[in-house]
């Protein structure tokens, strides 16, 4: 069908002038950020809970300062998302930027507990406004094939800065714990460019739709389900970075090796985002979600099971585990984008944001009583096979549904059948 320009109330789908290149490499830079921002200070928790160890609940304290981060996106992002709707990407991208900066590498100079909190809770609402800002912004200005190419090149950037920001993190924390602090700083380098970039602008009352697009309506059941999948599997992922490096701490692997094996599970999230738009265009988005997971689950395992015995199971783990996640999460935020008219893009984007990081914010507060009870490698094991469990929910049908199709395409047709 040929695409044509309509009118349309707000709502439907909209579509705006070519985006540009200078537009891709914006958004991809900013996407390097994100994902994984909030554990950028993961390889220095054996040292910051030395450090606080005076402080009733040490433990959990220093896990919760990279958490709280997530609960604050978590709260926050839908915020971010109505808001871009309304004045345009490009200003709640430069806003995000600015607090990721400033808010992010507080941790250089503050040194109570309260106040290092309340610096993390707000690169949370940094962070919130910079993923939701480009999300919107792919899912805005691209369409099909191409949207499903950015949102796999949003991952992969995320995968490499997650590989990047970690392993140097690695390495300062053998000079002070507090050096992985200034690592936000650079955000403050893509300022210029988002400031000479044209982003996705705001909505008003009459906007140009494509008609494939006009007078969709996303069901609740859809999304809610789509949200769920993308919390779930997010609080099972995120016991790499707070939780593999005690794993790894008391096998006496050092620091910048722990980075390094954290990051791994970042490393390979590139292969996954990759592999992406060709597993869209032959399967539907359930398909694909359960091929992440299935991945997801089996590296967990893998970690759970070779934990006690060197630190080379967790490695081999992180890498699996982290194609799966490159798969998912470019796979969750196309499913949504797929779903949602433009009226409701921001939003209901923000909402998936809001789910990724409320996984993360809980991870360690469910984990920890069963960390308590059996060890963080069975923690790793079971959250694993559970996550498995929902990737065969997810694939039984479609399965079925295949062979459904097989078995009538090959049944001989009666006399007198249309061709």
């Amino acid at each position: 069908m040929s695409r044509q320009r309509i009118t349309a109330p707000l709502g439907a789908s909209q579509i705006v002038q070519a985006p540009t290149r200078k537009t891709a490499a914006t958004v991809l830079a900013a996407s390097t950020l994100t994902i994984m921002a909030a554990a950028v200070i993961s390889p220095s928790l054996p040292a910051m809970r030395v450090a606080y160890e005076a402080v009733p609940g040490a433990d959990l304290l220093v896990k919760i300062v990279i958490t709280i981060t997530s609960a604050a996106i978590a709260l926050t992002a839908p915020l971010a998302g109505t808001l871009a709707s309304r004045i345009g990407t490009r200003p709640v991208l430069f806003g995000g930027l600015m607090l990721y900066a400033l808010s992010g590498s507080a941790g250089l100079i503050v040194t109570d507990p309260l106040p290092l909190l309340v610096s993390r809770i707000v690169l949370g609402v940094g962070v919130g406004a910079i993923m939701t800002a480009v999300s919107t912004t792919i899912a805005s200005l691209w369409r099909g094939e191409e949207r499903a190419r950015l949102l796999g090149g949003q991952q992969l950037f995320a995968s490499l800065g997650g590989v990047v920001f970690l392993s140097l993190a690695g390495w300062l924390s053998t000079v002070d714990w507090r050096a992985p602090f200034g690592i936000y700083a650079v955000a403050l380098l893509l300022i210029p460019l988002v400031l000479a970039t044209r982003l996705a602008p705001p909505l008003d009352g009459q906007v140009q739709v494509d008609e494939l697009d006009a007078g969709l309506r996303p069901g609740v059941t859809s999304i809610v389900s789509i949200y769920a999948l993308a919390f779930g599997s997010t609080a099972v992922f995120f016991l790499a970075p707070t939780q593999l490096p005690f794993i790894l701490d008391d096998l006496g692997v050092g620091t910048t090796a722990t980075g390094f094996v954290v990051a791994a599970s970042m490393a390979t999230g590139v292969i996954g985002s990759l592999w992406f738009p060709a597993l869209r265009r032959r399967m539907a988005p359930a398909t694909v979600a359960a091929v992440g997971l299935g991945l997801l689950g089996i590296g967990w395992v893998v970690i759970g099971v070779g934990a006690p015995a060197s630190w080379v199971g967790p490695l081999l783990g992180a890498f699996v585990g982290g194609i799966g996640v490159g798969v998912t999460v470019p796979n969750l935020n196309f499913w949504i984008s797929e779903l949602a008219g433009s009226a409701r893009r921001g939003v209901l984007l923000g909402g998936l944001v809001s789910a990724i990081f409320a996984g993360q914010f809980v991870s360690p507060i469910l984990a920890q009583p069963l960390v308590d009870l059996a060890g963080i490698g069975a923690t790793f094991a079971y959250g694993g096979a559970v996550v498995a469990a929902v990737a065969l929910a997810l694939a039984v049908p479609e399965i079925l549904s295949s062979s459904r199709a097989s078995s009538d395409a090959g049944r001989p047709r009666k006399k007198g059948q249309n061709k």
